[in-house]
C-alpha cells in the first residue's frame, strides 16, 4: 500500500516519452526550415548578381556600338568575362581572357547547398549572356534620322541567364529546375550634337530630301517675293527662312 506522498512510478517515463515525441516532430518541421532559408538566401544573391551582369553586358554596348572604334564582342566573349567577374570568387582579377574554371578554387562560396555540392557546377552550362542592338523605332524620328545621318540602331540590350542546379533530397528544390534572366537596355546614342555648326549642318543640308530634312529651301523660294509686301503691311522684318541657330534666343524671351 502506498502513502499519499509516494508518485505512480510510470508518470517520469511518460513525461519523458511525451518530451521525445514533441522533439521529433518539432526536428521534422525545423529541419527543412533551417536548410530552406538560407538557400533562399543564395537564390536572391544569384538573382541579384544576375541583374548586375545583364547591366554589364548592356553597357559595354555604350564603347562597343556601331561608331565606336572599338571592335564588337561576340556573345562568346561576354559569357566568359561575366562568367568570371560575376561568378565566380570575390577576389577574382580583372584579366584579359581570363576564364573561370569549375573548381571551388574559382567558385563563390557562398553558392553551395547543405550538402556542399555547387549551385553552379558548370560555368558554361549554368551561365550565359547575349546582347543585341536594336531600332529605336519613331514614325518621324525614323524618317528624319536617315537624312541626317543619324544612327536608328541605338538601342543595346544586354541578357544574363542562370540556370541553378537543383538540390537533391530537398523538396521542393530537388525538382525546381530554377533559371534566372535579366535583361538591361541602355540608349547607346541619344542623337546629341556636339555643338551648333553640327546641328547646322545636318538641318541646311545641300542634298536637300523631303524625308530627311527641313523643307526650307521650297519655303525660301516661296517666301523671297512676299518680302518687300511684308515689310511695309508689318513694319517687320520677314521670317528668316534657313535660319538655323540653335543658341538663339527670342527677344520676346529674354527679361
Amino acid at each position: 500500500m502506498r502513502t499519499p506522498t509516494e508518485r505512480p512510478p510510470c508518470r517520469r517515463s511518460r513525461v519523458g516519452g511525451q518530451s521525445t515525441v514533441e522533439f521529433i516532430v518539432l526536428a521534422l518541421v525545423l529541419i527543412p526550415l533551417l536548410l530552406t532559408v538560407p538557400l533562399i538566401g543564395k537564390y536572391m544573391d544569384l538573382a541579384q548578381t544576375t541583374t548586375s551582369a545583364s547591366r554589364y553586358v548592356a553597357f559595354e554596348g555604350m564603347v562597343h556600338h556601331g561608331s565606336s572604334l572599338h571592335p564588337w564582342k561576340s556573345d562568346a566573349a561576354l559569357a566568359v568575362e561575366v562568367r568570371r567577374r560575376f561568378f565566380s570568387n570575390n577576389d577574382a582579377p580583372i584579366k584579359h581572357d581570363d576564364v573561370a574554371g569549375d573548381f571551388n578554387a574559382h567558385r563563390n562560396p557562398l553558392w553551395f547547398d547543405h550538402r556542399g555540392d555547387a549551385l553552379l557546377p558548370s560555368f558554361a552550362s549554368n551561365v550565359g549572356a547575349s546582347s543585341q542592338r536594336e531600332s529605336l523605332e519613331q514614325p518621324f524620328g525614323a524618317a528624319y534620322a536617315s537624312g541626317m545621318g543619324l544612327s536608328r540602331t541605338n538601342l543595346h540590350t544586354g541578357v544574363a541567364r542562370v540556370t541553378v542546379a537543383d538540390v537533391e533530397g530537398l523538396a521542393p528544390f530537388d525538382t525546381l529546375g530554377l533559371a534566372m534572366q535579366r535583361s538591361t537596355t541602355v540608349l547607346v546614342d541619344p542623337w546629341s550634337a556636339s555643338g551648333p555648326n553640327a546641328v547646322r549642318s545636318a538641318v541646311r543640308n545641300d542634298g536637300w530630301n523631303p524625308l530627311g530634312h527641313f523643307p526650307y529651301r521650297p519655303l525660301e523660294a516661296l517666301v523671297t517675293p512676299i518680302e518687300p509686301f511684308v515689310a511695309v503691311l508689318e513694319g517687320a522684318s520677314p521670317p528668316d527662312i534657313g535660319r538655323v541657330d540653335p543658341d538663339f534666343v527670342p527677344a520676346d524671351r529674354i527679361r
